[in-house]
Protein backbone atom coordinates (compact mmCIF):
# COMPACT_ATOMS: atom_id res chain seq x y z
CA UNK A 1 0.00 0.00 0.00
CA UNK A 2 1.31 3.70 -1.14
CA UNK A 3 1.31 6.98 0.91
CA UNK A 4 -2.85 7.76 1.17
CA UNK A 5 -4.05 4.16 0.97
CA UNK A 6 -5.70 2.81 3.02
CA UNK A 7 -8.01 -0.55 3.96
CA UNK A 8 -11.75 0.89 4.69
CA UNK A 9 -14.61 -1.22 6.99
CA UNK A 10 -18.00 -1.13 5.79
CA UNK A 11 -20.08 1.35 6.77
CA UNK A 12 -21.97 0.27 10.49
CA UNK A 13 -24.48 1.80 12.57
CA UNK A 14 -23.57 2.76 16.28
CA UNK A 15 -26.21 4.92 18.36
CA UNK A 16 -28.20 5.81 15.41
CA UNK A 17 -25.03 7.20 13.43
CA UNK A 18 -22.78 5.90 10.42
CA UNK A 19 -19.36 4.57 10.71
CA UNK A 20 -16.58 3.81 8.74
CA UNK A 21 -12.57 2.71 10.00
CA UNK A 22 -10.01 3.12 7.80
CA UNK A 23 -6.35 1.73 8.40
CA UNK A 24 -3.88 3.63 6.58
CA UNK A 25 0.21 1.92 6.35
CA UNK A 26 1.80 4.90 4.64
CA UNK A 27 5.78 4.91 4.58
CA UNK A 28 5.71 7.81 7.25
CA UNK A 29 9.57 8.38 8.11
CA UNK A 30 10.09 4.82 6.74
CA UNK A 31 8.55 2.66 9.33
CA UNK A 32 5.55 4.50 11.17
CA UNK A 33 1.41 3.40 10.39
CA UNK A 34 -1.41 5.17 11.33
CA UNK A 35 -5.05 4.70 11.64
CA UNK A 36 -7.70 6.90 11.26
CA UNK A 37 -11.71 6.63 11.82
CA UNK A 38 -14.07 8.44 9.81
CA UNK A 39 -17.54 9.10 10.99
CA UNK A 40 -20.59 11.36 10.73
CA UNK A 41 -21.32 11.21 14.34
CA UNK A 42 -22.44 14.12 15.65
CA UNK A 43 -21.72 13.49 19.65
CA UNK A 44 -18.89 11.58 21.97
CA UNK A 45 -17.37 8.06 21.47
CA UNK A 46 -14.56 6.17 22.50
CA UNK A 47 -12.63 4.30 20.52
CA UNK A 48 -9.94 1.18 21.27
CA UNK A 49 -7.54 -0.15 18.90
CA UNK A 50 -5.68 -3.07 19.16
CA UNK A 51 -2.91 -5.02 17.38
CA UNK A 52 -2.71 -8.84 18.47
CA UNK A 53 -1.36 -12.09 17.49
CA UNK A 54 -3.05 -14.76 18.60
CA UNK A 55 -4.12 -13.15 21.92
CA UNK A 56 -0.41 -12.79 22.72
CA UNK A 57 1.30 -9.41 21.80
CA UNK A 58 -1.29 -6.52 21.59
CA UNK A 59 -1.01 -2.73 21.91
CA UNK A 60 -3.66 -0.24 21.84
CA UNK A 61 -4.54 3.00 21.78
CA UNK A 62 -7.23 4.84 23.73
CA UNK A 63 -9.12 8.24 22.92
CA UNK A 64 -11.90 10.00 23.35
CA UNK A 65 -13.38 12.69 21.22
CA UNK A 66 -16.80 14.91 21.45
CA UNK A 67 -18.08 15.93 17.75
CA UNK A 68 -20.14 19.03 17.42
CA UNK A 69 -23.00 18.89 14.72
CA UNK A 70 -20.69 18.70 11.35
CA UNK A 71 -20.83 15.48 10.22
CA UNK A 72 -17.87 13.79 8.11
CA UNK A 73 -15.50 14.65 10.68
CA UNK A 74 -12.39 11.97 11.49
CA UNK A 75 -10.19 11.08 14.69
CA UNK A 76 -7.69 8.76 14.91
CA UNK A 77 -3.91 7.79 16.39
CA UNK A 78 -0.93 8.74 14.10
CA UNK A 79 2.69 6.65 14.77
CA UNK A 80 -0.05 4.06 15.93
CA UNK A 81 2.58 1.16 15.59
CA UNK A 82 6.52 0.44 14.03
CA UNK A 83 5.78 -1.19 10.87
CA UNK A 84 9.00 -3.16 11.81
CA UNK A 85 7.17 -4.09 15.02
CA UNK A 86 3.99 -5.29 13.58
CA UNK A 87 6.14 -7.19 10.71
CA UNK A 88 7.98 -8.44 13.63
CA UNK A 89 4.64 -10.06 15.02
CA UNK A 90 3.38 -11.32 11.64
CA UNK A 91 6.66 -12.95 10.66
CA UNK A 92 6.54 -14.92 14.63
CA UNK A 93 3.94 -16.89 13.51
CA UNK A 94 5.16 -18.18 10.26
CA UNK A 95 4.01 -18.98 6.42
CA UNK A 96 0.53 -18.44 7.71
CA UNK A 97 1.00 -15.33 9.86
CA UNK A 98 -1.50 -12.60 10.20
CA UNK A 99 -2.75 -9.89 12.78
CA UNK A 100 -5.99 -8.38 13.70
CA UNK A 101 -7.04 -4.73 14.18
CA UNK A 102 -9.51 -4.44 17.22
CA UNK A 103 -11.90 -1.39 17.41
CA UNK A 104 -14.05 -1.04 20.53
CA UNK A 105 -16.70 1.90 19.72
CA UNK A 106 -18.48 3.29 22.44
CA UNK A 107 -20.98 6.15 21.66
CA UNK A 108 -21.77 8.53 24.80
CA UNK A 109 -24.93 10.94 24.39
CA UNK A 110 -23.37 13.61 25.96
CA UNK A 111 -26.00 16.43 28.07
CA UNK A 112 -25.30 19.29 30.14
CA UNK A 113 -25.01 19.09 33.14
CA UNK A 114 -27.59 20.57 36.10
CA UNK A 115 -29.63 21.40 32.83
CA UNK A 116 -33.02 21.65 33.59
CA UNK A 117 -35.18 19.59 30.84
CA UNK A 118 -37.67 21.39 28.51
CA UNK A 119 -40.89 20.99 29.34
CA UNK A 120 -43.58 21.14 26.19
CA UNK A 121 -46.97 21.99 26.89
CA UNK A 122 -49.75 19.85 26.18
CA UNK A 123 -51.68 20.88 23.56
CA UNK A 124 -54.34 23.20 23.61
CA UNK A 125 -55.81 22.86 20.12
CA UNK A 126 -59.05 21.59 20.54
CA UNK A 127 -59.23 24.40 23.33
CA UNK A 128 -58.85 27.69 21.20
CA UNK A 129 -61.26 25.77 18.58
CA UNK A 130 -63.68 25.56 20.97
CA UNK A 131 -63.34 29.04 22.00
CA UNK A 132 -63.05 30.28 18.26
CA UNK A 133 -66.77 28.19 18.36
CA UNK A 134 -68.31 29.89 21.32
CA UNK A 135 -67.34 33.04 20.69
CA UNK A 136 -68.02 32.94 17.22
CA UNK A 137 -64.73 34.79 16.66
CA UNK A 138 -64.67 35.44 12.72
CA UNK A 139 -67.77 33.01 11.54
CA UNK A 140 -68.84 33.72 8.16
CA UNK A 141 -71.90 31.20 7.63
CA UNK A 142 -74.74 30.95 10.21
CA UNK A 143 -76.57 26.94 10.53
CA UNK A 144 -79.85 27.37 11.40
CA UNK A 145 -81.22 24.19 13.12
CA UNK A 146 -85.19 24.66 13.72
CA UNK A 147 -85.23 27.81 16.27
CA UNK A 148 -81.84 28.00 16.98
CA UNK A 149 -78.99 29.74 14.66
CA UNK A 150 -75.37 28.50 15.50
CA UNK A 151 -72.62 30.99 13.55
CA UNK A 152 -69.75 28.80 11.83
CA UNK A 153 -66.86 28.98 9.96
CA UNK A 154 -67.13 27.97 6.28
CA UNK A 155 -63.15 26.12 6.23
CA UNK A 156 -63.36 24.51 8.91
CA UNK A 157 -66.60 22.96 8.59
CA UNK A 158 -65.42 22.01 4.83
CA UNK A 159 -62.29 20.77 6.17
CA UNK A 160 -63.99 18.29 8.68
CA UNK A 161 -67.19 16.95 6.81
CA UNK A 162 -67.14 16.53 2.62
CA UNK A 163 -70.84 17.19 3.09
CA UNK A 164 -70.52 20.51 4.59
CA UNK A 165 -67.67 21.23 1.92
CA UNK A 166 -70.02 20.19 -0.95
CA UNK A 167 -72.83 22.30 0.79
CA UNK A 168 -70.48 25.35 0.53
CA UNK A 169 -68.11 25.19 -2.33
CA UNK A 170 -69.31 22.38 -4.28
CA UNK A 171 -72.36 21.62 -6.67
CA UNK A 172 -74.63 21.35 -3.63
CA UNK A 173 -73.92 25.04 -2.31
CA UNK A 174 -76.91 26.95 -1.42
CA UNK A 175 -78.28 29.78 -3.11
CA UNK A 176 -77.53 31.97 0.05
CA UNK A 177 -73.67 31.02 0.97
CA UNK A 178 -73.78 33.22 4.72
CA UNK A 179 -76.61 30.90 5.49
CA UNK A 180 -77.82 26.91 5.64
CA UNK A 181 -80.92 25.38 6.93
CA UNK A 182 -80.96 22.18 8.10
CA UNK A 183 -83.50 19.72 9.03
CA UNK A 184 -84.55 16.56 10.41
CA UNK A 185 -81.83 17.23 13.38
CA UNK A 186 -82.76 18.38 16.76
CA UNK A 187 -80.48 21.51 17.77
CA UNK A 188 -79.05 20.13 20.48
CA UNK A 189 -78.02 17.11 18.58
CA UNK A 190 -76.52 19.34 16.17
CA UNK A 191 -74.97 21.59 18.65
CA UNK A 192 -72.86 18.61 20.30
CA UNK A 193 -72.12 17.60 15.98
CA UNK A 194 -70.34 20.80 16.27
CA UNK A 195 -68.73 20.41 19.45
CA UNK A 196 -66.95 17.46 17.46
CA UNK A 197 -66.45 19.11 14.41
CA UNK A 198 -64.50 21.65 16.14
CA UNK A 199 -62.87 19.65 18.86
CA UNK A 200 -62.59 16.01 17.59
CA UNK A 201 -64.43 15.11 21.11
CA UNK A 202 -67.30 14.12 22.57
CA UNK A 203 -69.29 16.38 24.49
CA UNK A 204 -70.33 15.16 27.74
CA UNK A 205 -73.35 17.04 28.30
CA UNK A 206 -76.58 15.68 27.18
CA UNK A 207 -80.49 16.85 27.07
CA UNK A 208 -82.31 14.00 28.02
CA UNK A 209 -82.13 10.37 28.12
CA UNK A 210 -78.16 9.87 26.88
CA UNK A 211 -78.98 6.82 24.95
CA UNK A 212 -81.38 8.51 22.78
CA UNK A 213 -79.38 11.58 22.46
CA UNK A 214 -76.42 9.25 21.84
CA UNK A 215 -78.26 7.43 19.07
CA UNK A 216 -79.49 10.82 16.96
CA UNK A 217 -76.18 11.60 17.62
CA UNK A 218 -74.86 9.07 15.56
CA UNK A 219 -77.66 9.10 12.89
CA UNK A 220 -76.13 12.53 12.30
CA UNK A 221 -72.50 11.86 12.27
CA UNK A 222 -73.59 9.34 9.49
CA UNK A 223 -75.17 11.99 7.56
CA UNK A 224 -72.25 14.43 7.48
CA UNK A 225 -69.86 11.61 7.09
CA UNK A 226 -67.63 12.42 10.73
CA UNK A 227 -66.74 8.39 10.75
CA UNK A 228 -64.68 8.72 13.81
CA UNK A 229 -67.54 10.32 15.66
CA UNK A 230 -69.73 7.69 14.32
CA UNK A 231 -67.78 4.85 15.89
CA UNK A 232 -67.31 6.62 19.05
CA UNK A 233 -70.86 6.97 19.31
CA UNK A 234 -70.99 2.99 18.56
CA UNK A 235 -68.76 2.78 21.69
CA UNK A 236 -70.76 4.67 24.14
CA UNK A 237 -73.80 3.22 23.14
CA UNK A 238 -72.49 -0.58 23.12
CA UNK A 239 -71.31 0.41 26.97
CA UNK A 240 -74.69 1.42 27.87
CA UNK A 241 -76.78 -1.18 26.91
CA UNK A 242 -78.98 -2.38 29.40
CA UNK A 243 -82.81 -3.68 29.62
CA UNK A 244 -84.17 -0.67 29.37
CA UNK A 245 -82.55 0.66 26.06
CA UNK A 246 -81.59 -2.14 23.96
CA UNK A 247 -84.50 -2.84 21.86
CA UNK A 248 -83.82 0.60 20.27
CA UNK A 249 -79.78 0.41 20.26
CA UNK A 250 -80.71 -2.80 18.61
CA UNK A 251 -83.03 -0.91 16.10
CA UNK A 252 -80.51 1.33 15.17
CA UNK A 253 -77.62 -1.40 14.81
CA UNK A 254 -79.97 -2.94 12.62
CA UNK A 255 -81.44 -0.17 10.15
CA UNK A 256 -77.73 1.63 9.84
CA UNK A 257 -75.78 -1.72 9.07
CA UNK A 258 -74.04 -1.82 12.60
CA UNK A 259 -73.34 -5.46 12.53
CA UNK A 260 -70.69 -5.33 16.47
CA UNK A 261 -73.70 -3.02 17.73
CA UNK A 262 -75.73 -5.60 16.69
CA UNK A 263 -74.45 -8.51 17.90
CA UNK A 264 -73.83 -6.47 21.16
CA UNK A 265 -77.19 -6.47 21.77
CA UNK A 266 -77.85 -9.86 20.88
CA UNK A 267 -75.46 -10.84 22.65
CA UNK A 268 -76.90 -9.20 25.88
CA UNK A 269 -80.72 -10.83 25.20
CA UNK A 270 -78.92 -13.98 24.96
CA UNK A 271 -76.64 -14.53 27.97
CA UNK A 272 -78.12 -12.77 30.52
CA UNK A 273 -81.58 -14.46 30.32
CA UNK A 274 -83.32 -10.74 30.31
CA UNK A 275 -85.54 -11.35 27.37
CA UNK A 276 -88.93 -11.83 29.19
CA UNK A 277 -88.14 -7.80 31.21
CA UNK A 278 -87.06 -6.88 27.42
CA UNK A 279 -90.18 -7.69 25.38
CA UNK A 280 -92.27 -5.49 28.55
CA UNK A 281 -90.48 -2.53 27.07
CA UNK A 282 -92.12 0.44 25.13
CA UNK A 283 -89.05 0.04 23.00
CA UNK A 284 -89.11 -3.53 21.92
CA UNK A 285 -92.56 -2.91 20.75
CA UNK A 286 -91.64 -0.46 18.20
CA UNK A 287 -88.69 -2.66 17.45
CA UNK A 288 -90.99 -5.48 16.51
CA UNK A 289 -93.38 -3.39 14.50
CA UNK A 290 -90.60 -1.78 12.18
CA UNK A 291 -88.08 -4.74 12.35
CA UNK A 292 -90.46 -8.36 12.23
CA UNK A 293 -87.71 -9.95 11.01
CA UNK A 294 -85.12 -9.12 13.99
CA UNK A 295 -87.02 -11.84 15.81
CA UNK A 296 -85.75 -14.64 13.85
CA UNK A 297 -81.99 -12.83 14.89
CA UNK A 298 -82.97 -12.85 18.80
CA UNK A 299 -83.97 -16.70 19.27
CA UNK A 300 -81.24 -17.54 16.75
CA UNK A 301 -78.45 -15.93 19.08
CA UNK A 302 -80.26 -17.35 21.98
CA UNK A 303 -80.30 -21.12 20.03
CA UNK A 304 -76.39 -20.64 19.76
CA UNK A 305 -75.99 -19.39 23.27
CA UNK A 306 -77.68 -22.06 24.92
CA UNK A 307 -76.01 -24.56 22.56
CA UNK A 308 -72.30 -23.52 23.87
CA UNK A 309 -73.27 -23.53 27.29
CA UNK A 310 -74.78 -27.03 27.15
Amino acid sequence: MGVGEYVSSGTFSVGGCDWMISLYLTAKRAWKAHMLTTTTIKSGHRGTKKVKKKKTDTVSRKGFLTFDEGAGMTWGCADFIDRSKLRGLVQRCGSRGYFTIRCVLTVIRLCTENAEAILVPPSTLHQDFAGMLRDADGADVTIRVGDRAFPAHKYVLAARSKVFKAQLFGAMKDSSEDCIEIHDVEPSVFQRLLHFVYTDSLSESYEGERSAAMQHLLVAADRYGLSRLSAMCEAKLRSWIDVRSVATILGLADQHQRPQLKDACLGFIASGNVLGAVMKTDGFKDLIESYPLIMKDILAKIAAFNLNTD
